[in-house]
């Protein structure tokens, strides 16, 4: 693969004015998110390996998957029924790397559902070794002042009951050498008031990720997270923007534009594989050159 300036990469493709509903498609996003369809090659760094992703049909969650195929991983992907189109993309993207692919439908922000993606990953893929905990829900608000509380708590059940009720599953499962992930933000450590709810819920995986880093370090399992800066995914048209924020999405970085989710897969890959046993209780900021 030759160098290119990261400025210029992508810089070409304007955005258009759209409107999605939450959760976000794939198809609805213009332009086109890159994934990595076309670009992301393995190397045999995660062999044998088996993966549950939350949020894995799309978006960073489907460039992960991606990668943990081609690098040798079998993948359980979890996400909301109506995301069906784009998980069966992804299905298919993960069994064309000659990895067994495990589709689970349903709501996080159900006790139930959470825990038993577990139980169902272990059962169909024979084991777990890596958790990426990558589902989320953000929107737009127009001041704490017209912050609907079924809206906050929603944030909060997604991002931070959800990712908590199937650590607490998978970590009995877990052997040493086993990684937990999750997909923090930017937002942990440099909140936008539009976006009040969610980095608080951002911050909070911080603390949780450098908690349970010191709890399970001790058992050989390490926990770290991923803190992606502005990258384009069906989230950010369904976020509720208007069009001039759409288009300047990520043009405040140091490098001038929003990132692509395949950028963010190789940070996923480090801290699962052998490349990262020395590191947990980390924030790999995969930001622009914004920093946290």
């Amino acid at each position: 693969m030759t160098m290119q300036d990261p400025r210029d990469k992508y810089r070409d493709e304007e955005v258009p004015d759209q409107h999605q509903e939450q959760p976000g498609l794939t198809e609805q996003t213009l332009p086109g998110p890159d994934h990595g369809e076309k670009t992301y090659r393995g190397s045999g760094r995660l062999e044998g390996r088996k993966a549950l992703i939350t949020g894995g049909d799309s978006g960073i969650g489907r460039a992960v998957a991606i990668a943990y195929a081609r690098e040798g991983a079998d993948v359980s992907i979890v996400y909301l029924p109506e995301e069906q189109e784009d998980a069966d993309a992804t299905v298919a993207l993960i069994e064309q790397a000659g990895r067994k692919a495990v589709a689970l439908p349903g709501d996080i922000r159900d006790e139930a559902f959470a825990t038993q993606i577990v139980a169902d990953t272990v059962e169909q893929l024979g084991g777990l070794d890596i958790v990426v905990l990558n589902a989320a829900y953000q929107k737009d608000r127009d001041g704490i002042e017209n912050l609907p509380t079924e809206e906050f708590d929603r944030v909060f059940r997604t991002n931070l009951y959800g990712m908590i009720w199937t650590a607490r599953a998978a970590v009995p499962h877990l052997q040493p050498g086993a990684s937990l992930i999750v997909t923090a933000s930017i937002q942990a450590f440099s909140p936008s008031p539009s976006l009040v709810d969610y980095a608080m819920t951002k911050a909070a995986q911080v603390a949780f990720v450098r908690a349970m880093a010191e709890e399970l370090g001790p058992r050989g399992i390490r926990v770290n997270a991923v803190a992606p800066g502005p990258i384009w995914t069906p989230l950010i048209p369904a976020t509720g923007w208007e069009v001039d924020r759409l288009a300047e999405f990520g043009q405040d970085t140091p490098l001038g534009r929003a990132g692509q989710p395949a950028e963010l897969a190789g940070a996923y890959v480090y801290l699962a594989s052998e490349d990262g046993s020395y590191t947990s209780g980390a924030v790999l900021p995969v930001t622009g050159g914004k920093h946290l």
